[in-house]
Order: C-alpha cells, then structure tokens, then sequence
C-alpha cells in the first residue's frame, strides 16, 4: 500500500472508528456492570446505577464540543492531523481510567475524576467520526460514498464486539470477586496497544483530494463554526434532527439492555453479553445492506426514512419479547432493533457530509453527529432506567419509537438541491 490508496484509506477509517468505539463502548459496558457500585456512594436501591448511567451523559455533552474543536482545525489544517489528535485524546482518557480510585478509597474526587475523564473521551470522539466519515467519502469513486462511507460506520459494530468480547472473557476467566476488584480495569488498559496500531495507520496518510481541492479554489474561513451556522444552519438542524434515531435505539439496545437483562430480569453477564455479541452482527448486516441500497437504488435519506418507519414499529414489542426473560425472545428483539439501527445509522457517513461544502464539511457533519447523539443518546440509559422503574419496558419502547419518529419528521422535510452539498428545509 502506498500513498492514500483505496485499501489504506477504507483501514485507516475503519480502524480509526473501531479503536474509538471501542473505548466508548467498554465504558458503556462497564458503567452498566461496575462503575455504580465502584464510584458512588450507595443510597436507595437503584440509584448507583442511575448515577452511573449519568456518566455516559457526559460524554455525550462533550462531543459537540470536541466536534467544534476538531472542526474548526479539521476544516482549517487538513483532516489526517486533526484525526490524530482525536484519536490521542480519546486513547489517554480511556487508559486513565484503568488506574482510578474508587470511592472507597479517594471519596467525592472518585466519581469527579471519572466524569473528567468521561469528558476526554467525549471530547477526542467529538472529532474523530466527522474525520473519518470524510477521509472515506472524500476519496470514493462516483456512486461509491455509501459503500466508501460504510467503513467507518461498521467500526462501531466491531468496537463493540471487542469490548463486549473482552469482556465476556474475562467474566469466564476470573471470579465475579476479580472481575469486580480489577478485571474490570484490563479493557481500558489495554487501550494503548490500539491506539498505537491506529496511530501508525493514520500518519502514513496524505490530505483527501477534496479537501486540497476546496483549499486551491479559496483559503479556509476563518472560524468555520461561525460560516456554518450563517450560511448552512438549516441544513445542521435538518441532519441533527435525522441522525437522532439512531443514537436512541443503540443506547436502548446496548448499555440499557445490558443493565435491566443483567439486574432485572436475573440473566447472567456472560448470557446477555453473548446475546449482544450476536446480535451486534445484525447491526453490521444492516450497514451493509443500507450502503448498498443507497448507491444502487435509493439515496441515503430514502433508506434512512425507510429505516426511522421499522424503528417505531420495534418499539412496541419491546416489552413482550425483551420483558418476557427469555434468551431467545431478548436475543430475537435485540437482533431485529440493532438490524434497524444498522439501516439508520449505516448511511449516516455519506448523508451528512454531503449536507455541507467541503470548506465546513468536518464541522457541519462532525456537529450533527454529536449533538444528535447529545439528544438521541446521551440521556437514553438514563431516561429508560427511569422510565422502566415507573413503567416498564412499554414506556422504553415508546421512547425510542418517538425518537425515531422525530427522525422521520426531519427527514421527510428535508429535501436536496441542485447541489448535493446544499440542502434546505421545505416549508
């Protein structure tokens, strides 16, 4: 492989994206499983893994953060330095947690050191999927940006096949004692060796064709966030209202699940994370499958909206099939929404980016990312622990049913210009 060769560039996306979910993801994990008994203090049943939960919000308000930051130099310096820092920061803030005291050892600075470092990884994931999305689609061939645009997003279901894998393995090697006391600890620690592989692959990159181009014809804008929300806002409203299903039907699926299969229904950590494990793979099946049917028939917001209708028809069986106990039936719910997450999320690298000028495309996509993620899961697992408290799962259905049906509104009201970097809101 030499130069930005296809093969390096696809890599270099999909490694990218899969070390940093990876790190997001065995947070996830974690928080569902440990961190509420480990960094907080007990009080009324229930409420350590609330506090928990709460944790993984705080990534969420970071992202839009970094993505202004890692914007702003994305859009200004090129795409293969800013992608770099991306992926340092999110690295150093997940091996960091390896090494953090509990509350029962350092008190209040326990859980005030962990939501600091929940922050960086926000933070450093902020800018990396925007990075990657646009390293993928800025080098794809005519009528190839979905099936390009899909290497970065089937890094999220191999991140969590890793984590969750990890996981698993260690819940089989050590004692529930050693996996509570330190085992827990070894994902995160074993971060460093990932980031090092991804690091190697991304510094052998050049700038993307399209970014040189844009920076040939005229010099970057100055602040590229202020152009953006001048001349682009309702396109940035339009893709972050879109990409909102997403976010809430993974987190429902994913952390949520992961929690109320373990601690409510009284299935084992080792089932329920084999039963993810599987079901991830329909999450893969489902990019594939939209990333093909955008370029050869469809158009990204097609399958996205076809996506958003299977997303509220999901949610009203979540309760009969998730709440019934049963491997099978959780595994048969939890495969069928991870398939639909897959067709609203698969899309997603080559919709967004194509929403806005190469000149503020790593902002413009990097920001209606993460601040759907802020709206359609930074507060998910907390919401749905409230909600199924009070309610059970019918409620969590209709949350996620809702969320999507958000998507579906700003979907159906977008529609594409002449240009397929312009798009404005019908009214």
């Amino acid at each position: 492989m030499t130069g930005n060769s296809p093969r390096r560039v696809l890599l270099a996306s999909f490694m990218g994206t899969t070390i940093e979910f990876y790190d997001f993801y065995i947070y996830s994990t974690a928080a569902a499983l440990v961190l509420g008994e480990l960094f907080f203090p007990r009080s009324a049943p229930g409420t350590q893994q609330l506090a928990a939960f709460a944790t993984l919000a705080v990534a969420f308000f970071a992202r839009p953060i970094g993505a202004a930051f890692f914007g702003h130099f994305g859009d200004r310096i090129g795409r293969k330095s800013t992608l770099v820092a991306s992926l340092l920061t999110m690295g150093l803030s997940t091996v960091l947690i390896a090494v953090l005291p509990g509350y029962a050892q350092a008190g209040i600075w326990a859980p005030v050191l962990l939501c600091l470092l929940r922050f960086g990884q926000g933070f450093g994931l902020g800018g990396e999927w925007g990075g990657a999305a646009l390293l993928a689609v800025e080098h794809a061939p005519p009528g190839w940006r979905a099936r390009y645009g899909m290497a970065p997003q089937l890094g999220a279901p191999a991140g969590f096949i890793a984590a969750n894998g990890l996981f698993l393995v260690l819940g089989g090697a050590l004692s529930p004692a050693q996996f509570h006391d330190w085992g827990w600890r070894l994902p995160f620690a074993l971060s460093a060796l990932l980031v090092i592989v991804g690091l190697y692959i991304r510094l052998k990159l050049t700038e993307t064709p399209e970014f040189a181009a844009a920076l040939a014809e005229a010099p970057p804008p100055a602040v590229p966030f202020a152009e953006l929300v001048r001349h682009h806002g309702r396109a940035l409203a339009g893709g972050t209202v879109g990409a909102i299903a997403c976010f809430a039907l993974y987190y429902v699926a994913t952390a949520f699940a992961l929690g109320y299969g373990t601690k409510t229904l009284g299935l084992s950590m080792t089932t329920m994370l084999q039963i993810q494990l599987g079901a991830i793979l329909f999450m893969a099946a489902g990019i594939v499958v939209a990333a093909w049917a955008a370029d050869a028939r469809w158009d990204e917001r097609r399958v996205l909206g076809a996506g958003c209708v299977g997303v509220i028809g999901i949610g009203f069986v979540m309760e009969p099939l998730m709440g019934s106990g049963s491997p099978a039936l959780v595994f048969a719910y939890l495969a069928a929404a991870l398939f639909l997450m897959g067709l609203v999320y698969g899309p997603l690298a080559a919709w967004l980016p194509g929403l806005f000028p190469p000149r503020v495309r790593y902002t413009g996509a990097s920001m209606a990312f993460n601040v759907a993620g802020v709206l359609g899961g930074g507060l998910t697992p907390l919401v749905a622990q409230g909600l199924a408290m009070r309610g059970g799962l019918t409620l969590v259905g209709l949350y996620g049913s809702a969320a999507a049906a958000l998507s579906l509104v700003a979907l159906l009201m977008l529609r594409s210009e002449e240009s397929p970097a312009t798009v404005a809101l019908e009214v």
